[in-house]
């Protein structure tokens, strides 16, 4: 029998235990052992979820029906409730799209859909550094699947080269912005490639893009003005949105298929009716939110300049690396930087290359250009 005991024990040994933390949330703030520190962990990139006058402004406006906290069922059978089917409408809407497709959660997307479009005629080739989520559904997919060097489309261009006319059909997977280092997919260039071959689609995740960049806050793919090239773009409502689940943008064929073969669809309780309320509201809002767009970016670009040479330069968005290189190091100074008022955390191996342990700074837009500052001031200390 295997001995998770002594597995736990050489992961507290190499540094690589995690543990779930025991906090209190207080707008920006973060109080852990009864120290209050500035949150630098957190996805609630416009600051949304911790507004109270958007709280209040929505529950004044809810009918008694958009009450219910549970819904009781999967979409199939009796949880397709009204306001799905509203949101649905107007995310579509909002991108131009034919169709909108909503789902519990990002992973619930990524492990749902690849799965459902692929088989064995089927390639998957998908960027290096795409999220957990993607690669489980990849494996899940049971599909033949390559690795591109991260953000390298020459790679890309040789693999199509290669295998694009072996398969029925091909889908390049990638971030927009990617979640450990904070780049950008350059999504222009993965259109020009798709258009290279009659069979290719693109998947994009744009989890940690939507509702922060472009002019109305649709992401990396309005930035790029390439909302209408990417075949499945895929998005979430629990980072820069403040809610929970997410979309995926398809054409209506696909969105029919997936509710008949998705099994994250089709075998989950769906979520409850006031928790959809709550995103069409806050989505009905996007393009309002220019001015915590214009912050972030701000503040942002300021901590990315000061950390340049020790991650900061790989970053283009609100997620910024520090390397520090190795585990113990990098939790030293972790603790360091807690004990000066800064929440923020280690991430390290397997979630990051060996050597490459990490605090990755997520900003937020109700951080002020002076508590960067500071934070700089004490990451020199």
């Amino acid at each position: 029998m295997k001995n998770y005991n002594n597995i736990l024990e050489k992961l507290r040994a190499s540094g690589s235990l995690r543990s779930l933390p025991d906090v209190v949330h207080r707008g920006k703030w973060i109080e852990k052992e009864g120290q209050v520190m500035l949150n630098l962990s957190s996805n609630d990139y416009l600051g949304l979820a911790s507004r109270q006058d958007l709280r209040n402004e929505f529950i004044g406006q809810l009918q008694e029906n958009d009450l219910l906290f549970s819904s009781s069922s999967s979409r199939l059978l009796t949880g397709n409730f009204p306001i799905y089917t509203e949101l649905e409408e107007l995310i579509a809407d909002r991108f131009g799209r034919e169709a909108a497709l909503l789902f519990n959660s990002g992973y619930h997307a990524n492990t749902g859909v690849l799965p459902a479009l692929t088989d064995k005629q089927s390639l998957i080739l998908a960027d290096k550094l795409v999220h957990a989520s993607i690669i489980d559904g990849i494996l899940l997919s049971g599909t033949p699947y390559q690795r591109y060097r991260h953000n390298d489309y020459g790679h890309l261009k040789q693999l199509l080269t290669k295998y694009a006319h072996e398969y029925e059909q091909v889908i390049i997977v990638t971030e927009s912005i990617f979640s450990m280092d904070g780049d950008v997919a350059d999504l222009r260039s993965l259109v020009s490639l798709k258009k290279t071959y009659p069979n290719i689609w693109l998947y994009v995740d744009e989890a940690h893009a939507i509702g922060v960049r472009g002019k109305n806050g649709l992401g990396i793919a309005e930035e790029q003005d390439c909302i209408r090239d990417i075949d499945f773009l895929v998005g979430t409502f629990g980072k820069a949105l403040g809610s929970m689940g997410a979309y995926l943008l398809c054409s209506r064929t696909i969105r029919e298929y997936l509710v008949n073969t998705m099994r994250p669809l089709i075998f989950s309780t769906a979520l409850p009716p006031v928790q959809i309320a709550w995103t069409k509201f806050l989505f009905e809002k996007l393009p309002d939110f220019t001015d915590e767009r214009h912050r972030l970016a701000v503040t942002s670009h300021t901590l990315s300049e000061a950390l340049k040479g020790q991650g900061g330069e790989i970053s283009a968005s609100h997620i910024i690396p520090f390397i520090i290189g190795e585990n113990e190091d990098c939790i030293l100074t972790s603790l360091h930087l807690q004990r000066k008022g800064f929440y923020c955390l280690p991430v390290r191996p397997p979630t990051v290359p060996k050597g490459t342990a990490r605090i990755r700074f997520s900003l937020t837009a109700d951080i002020t250009k002076e508590e960067i500052t500071e934070l700089i001031t004490n990451i020199g200390k």
